[in-house]
């Protein structure tokens, strides 16, 4: 029996190592979200750039809608925001910015350094928002349809390659559900 226990660390360590080896190769967009097919939670929150005026899930209703969750202190938010400004040229979708538990001036600071390419950011101080929607972290982008349903949820810096194969076939199809009047 004393021999037994004292394998019992090295049986652990070895179950562990499996464990942490096996999530190395797990896909971070992958990660599942109960939001899918869902509307848009109710929330009322500021704009960043006139934090007065309060915005709602009212405002993000009647088009193809990105919903993009960033921040500044996410250094692939950064990598992002090139790809950002081109998709905002897109006039078959409306980007909006969901600022993401980030500090006020500096999020006001990276919108004019870096240009704004959102047709108006969120203002999610405190995260509530992104909580409700199941965001892991920054940088995160979101479908939502023109009725205000979630379709999609990327986890993960857009780029071309990504663009193209994730987000240009579903912004496709719902143009065309948009087409035939489904609801």
């Amino acid at each position: 029996m004393k021999s037994i226990i004292r394998f019992i660390p090295l049986i652990l360590f070895v179950l562990l190592g499996v464990l942490l080896y096996r999530g190395l190769f797990l896909n971070p967009q992958a990660m599942p979200s109960a939001m899918i097919g869902k509307p848009l939670p109710n929330f009322e929150l500021p704009m960043l750039k006139a934090t007065e005026q309060k915005v709602g899930r009212e405002d993000l209703k009647g088009n193809i809608v990105l919903l993009n969750v960033w921040a500044t202190w996410c250094i692939q938010c950064k990598y992002e925001h090139p790809y950002l400004l081109e998709i905002a040229k897109d006039p078959r979708i409306k980007l909006y910015g969901l600022n993401f538990t980030d500090d006020h001036s500096a999020a006001l600071r990276w919108l004019k350094q870096y240009k704004d390419p959102y047709v108006f950011t969120i203002f999610d101080e405190q995260g509530a928002l992104g909580l409700d929607i199941g965001v892991f972290g920054a940088p995160e982008t979101f479908v939502i349809d023109h009725t205000g349903v979630i379709r999609k949820r990327f986890a993960g810096p857009i780029n071309t390659e990504v663009w193209k194969k994730e987000f240009l076939p579903l912004i496709e199809t719902l143009e065309t559900e948009m087409a035939q009047g489904a609801s």
